[in-house]
């Protein structure tokens, strides 16, 4: 190609490839990774992480192999970290852990804890490295893209839809029998089973004998395809299991269980509530700062738990989601702000609801103006903290290393308490010349 030529050609593909992601994808799957690799290489990173989720993942984890270094490490900063993890799986361990280590050691960090699962989990027991390709793929094609994966062992190539969604499988063994460019769709066989990476082993142990299969794909909560857990994988790991169970069954547990004995129970509960009552302390201390505004304006010690009360329901319902993304790794430390902004909302728009039935009920019962604009503002105020502490309290004890089931409660009920007081107090006393005596 003319030198000069280039730029524009550069120029041509930037613009399609940002414009057209789906179409650019399905185009560059039809291509050897190698001619792939080189098409992208001149476009900024903002524009690859762009059209990145169309790629199919068994074409993406071939096509980031074949990239220049300073685009793999962009790509992996960039993407969300569910992405990330996907696209990671896909390659070989020990060609991960170069990728790893050229990452910032904060984004390191999360995605090696994201690759990792519970023990006796499913994710624990998957392999990351599957082929998914989309159904336009021809035979011959996807027969050399498997070339390109050999060590894997593949006995069905993934089919995945235009969202990634696991849609189908194609039995390996079939493609060499039919004409090179049938497209892979039509030797589609439905999926009978999947499991998720959070599923107990128990879970996987009855989808494979429930089905009869040689594999069972592991899906997130929206369908993308994580991994697939073989059966002679499964059973040589559950033989490890149960010869580990055997050596540490005179072992004491490192968590409390249902029947753990009660000073067990107490060695790990006691030092949290001695914390809670220091905090609580600290919620009085609040309270003791308005003593003379309670004094002078009693209808505020009617109504100081009503305010409370609800900014704690609306910090733990934020907790209680938040927790359940951590666990189901729906989000990771990345989304701090995308899931504390839809609390924040959340509860600002709650906050304003409940503010008007409760501004309602107070001027009914009062008759005070003032007294509705002080719970009314403080109300609204005192949902919209409890949703941001509920959002980011367990994701930053989670990146911290502490467990956001045992350390959230504590520290919510006090800044949902403290949050409370402060606002409706302190307003209660900006605005005392309007309540009356």
């Amino acid at each position: 190609m003319n030198a000069a030529a280039e730029p524009v050609v550069d120029a041509l593909v930037e613009r399609y490839v940002e414009d057209f992601p789906r179409e650019a994808a399905a185009d560059l799957e039809t291509m050897s990774p190698i001619a792939a690799a080189r098409s992208l290489g001149g476009l900024p990173i903002s524009v690859l992480v762009g059209f990145w989720k169309f790629l199919a993942p068994g074409f993406a984890a071939i096509l980031f192999r074949n990239m220049t270094e300073a685009l793999r490490t962009g790509i992996l900063e960039s993407l969300p970290a569910s992405q990330a993890v996907r696209l990671l799986g896909g390659i070989d361990e020990e060609e991960r852990e170069p990728e790893l280590a050229r990452l910032s050691e904060d984004i390191a960090h999360e995605l090696k804890e994201l690759l990792s699962y519970p023990a006796d989990s499913a994710g624990r027991f998957m392999d990351t490295r599957v082929v998914a390709l989309h159904g336009n793929i021809s035979a011959g094609h996807a027969l050399d893209l498997l070339a390109e994966r050999k060590g894997i062992g593949a006995h069905f190539i993934k089919l995945v839809d235009a969202e990634g969604r696991l849609d189908g499988l194609v039995d390996v063994r079939d493609l060499p029998f039919h004409p090179r460019d049938l497209p892979i769709s039509q030797l589609k066989t439905p999926v009978q089973a999947v499991v998720g990476p959070m599923d107990p082993r128990d879970v996987v142990v009855q989808r494979f004998q429930e089905f009869d299969l040689q594999e069972i794909p592991v899906v997130d909560l929206d369908g993308h395809i994580l991994g697939m857990i073989r059966h002679d994988t499964l059973v040589g790991a559950l033989r490890e299991v149960v010869s580990a169970d055997m050596q540490s069954m005179v072992g004491a547990s490192k968590d409390e269980r249902a029947l753990s004995s009660s000073w067990f129970a107490v060695r790990k509960r006691l030092p949290w509530l001695q914390i809670n009552l220091l905090t609580a302390f600290l919620a009085a201390s609040v309270v003791g700062l308005f003593e003379s505004t309670i004094a002078k304006y009693t209808a505020l010690a009617v109504l100081l738990p009503v305010v409370a009360g609800q900014s704690g329901n609306t910090g733990a319902q934020a907790l209680a989601v938040t927790m359940r993304g951590l666990a189901l790794r729906e989000i990771s430390f990345r989304q701090w702000w995308l899931v504390t902004g839809k609390e924040v909302n959340a509860g600002l728009w709650n906050g304003i609801g409940i503010a008007v039935t409760c501004a309602l009920g107070v001027y009914i019962w009062s008759g005070s103006l003032g007294l509705v604009l002080v719970i009314s503002s403080s109300m609204v105020i005192s949902m919209v903290m409890a949703g941001m502490a509920g959002a980011l309290i367990p994701i930053i004890l989670a990146r911290i290393g502490q467990d956001p089931a045992v350390a959230s409660s504590i520290i919510l009920t006090t800044v949902t308490d403290v949050a409370g007081f402060f606002s409706f107090l302190g307003i209660a006393t900006l605005l005392s010349s309007m309540l009356g005596s």
